[in-house]
């Protein structure tokens, strides 16, 4: 019998929230901390919000082997074959390190051409290289951190993910603040620059946690061995599903990022804002969809479809209310979230006139979120990958052409930033009904 009580639930969707929020406190610590340097803060932040959108836009194309490596270690632990998967962890996890380092050796040396292309230009421009030249060495420990997590998540596990993420991002605060203003008589201020090693040292330490939790917490192996594991066939093909659905979702907010920029530097600061605190909610929200992910592989697994439908209705149900909450918190402190990142009385009036937006986005994410995890552990991925196509292409680029031909600014990227998420949540909704509901009477 697999338990799906509110109390299990609790157990895997609570660390798992405290383990999804930890990247984007990454960048959101980096962006706040750079954004309040006294010279030069708007452009330091400006800088920080291109190269990190950029910088995720790799890391969710490649970062999608967790959710190949979570549903099939799930399902297999639901079908009680998991003793059959023995070389197949190692051999994951060595295919996203591999894919790491082939994706960084081809964007290192264009860097320049790449934020020139995200309308970058003169300080901000220098800015973002500097940033980027540092940051981008962490890649490949981001990537085998996630890894990592993925088999822990597909092993019913999201404590140590969660033990991890949390040191991670301690060490990324405190050395933002000690590197970035420097500590007068040791350590001098560098600026951008520090928050750049201030985060390449935490992946470093969440990549060697990871290392010796998965060999000391489990039974896993990361000796690698042949021949290849019948299943990493059907990894890679997963894998090349979600990596072109990640390449449709980072157009999006690349292309996102890229209309900011155009509308000048106070315009893509107040952008990078709103994607943070979009960001921080929405790996918020991915912890019930991380429990929906985990358990619904398992029940998948075992062929329980009646308890997948009771999941689904539940962790739906909880993450609404989770984004009702985050809503009314957003309003509560309407007038002081952007004062975390940036003084410039132009971008907080700016900020203000369109952070309504993000608050409304918040239900849409819920739901689109919610399933999409679900998805991911029944092994959906070409539904997955056509979804956010459909969404990118026909919903977010003209909504997003529409807004600009008419000048609608900030307000105009984001009600397409709310089409493209809510296009998702509806195809998602539709795709369930027909094929999993009717299995569950």
């Amino acid at each position: 019998m697999i338990d799906i009580s509110f109390k299990r639930i609790q157990q895997l969707a609570i660390p798992a929230i405290i383990a999804g929020i930890a990247e984007p406190i990454l960048s959101s610590t980096d962006a706040a901390v750079v954004g309040n340097i006294p010279e030069f803060g708007t452009e330091s932040l400006a800088a920080v919000g291109i190269v990190g959108v950029f910088l995720s836009a790799l890391i969710w194309i490649l970062a999608q082997t967790r959710s190949a490596i979570s549903a099939i270690v799930s399902q297999n632990v639901g079908a009680g074959t998991l003793a059959d998967l023995r070389s197949f962890p190692a051999q994951a996890i060595f295919f996203n390190i591999l894919l790491s380092l082939v994706v960084l050796g081809s964007t290192y040396f264009f860097v320049e051409e790449i934020f020139t292309l995200l309308n970058a230009k003169g300080m901000i421009l220098d800015l973002s290289i500097a940033y980027y030249n540092i940051r981008v060495w962490g890649f490949p420990l981001t990537l085998f951190t996630f890894a990592v997590f993925g088999l822990f998540r597909g092993l019913q596990n999201t404590f140590w993910p969660m033990i991890i993420a949390a040191i991670g991002a301690g060490v990324n605060i405190g050395l933002d603040f000690l590197l970035v203003y420097g500590l007068d008589g040791f350590v001098a201020p560098m600026g951008v620059v520090g928050a750049a090693w201030a985060s390449l040292v935490a992946q470093g330490v969440m990549a060697l946690l990871s290392l010796l939790l998965v060999l000391k917490k489990t039974q896993v192996s990361l000796r690698l061995e042949f021949p290849l594991h019948p299943q990493i066939k059907r990894l890679v093909t997963m894998c090349a599903n979600l990596f072109l659905r990640s390449i449709a979702l980072n157009v999006a907010l690349i292309l996102s990022t890229r209309e900011a920029a155009g509308l000048g530097k106070e315009y893509v600061a107040v952008h990078t804002i709103a994607m943070n605190v979009w960001l921080f909610t929405a790996f918020f929200l991915d912890g019930y969809g991380a429990a929906g992910n985990i358990l619904g592989g398992r029940l998948l697994g075992a062929k329980n479809y009646t308890s997948l439908w009771k999941l689904t209705q539940r962790v739906t149900a909880y993450n609404t209310i989770v984004a009702i909450v985050l809503m009314l918190a957003g309003v509560l402190c309407y007038n002081y979230v952007g004062l975390i990142f940036n003084k410039d009385p132009l971008v907080l009036s700016l900020f203000t006139g369109m952070f309504f937006m993000v608050l409304i986005c918040l239900p849409f994410n819920a739901i689109a979120f919610t399933l999409d995890a679900i998805f991911k552990g029944l092994g959906e991925m070409a539904y997955l990958r056509n979804v956010l196509l459909g969404s990118t292409f026909l919903g977010f680029i003209p909504v997003l052409l529409l807004s600009n031909y008419m000048g609608w600014g900030l307000i105009g990227i984001w009600a397409a930033i709310i089409v493209w998420v809510g296009w998702r949540a509806v195809a998602l909704i539709i795709k369930y009904r027909k094929k999993y509901l009717p299995l569950a009477w």
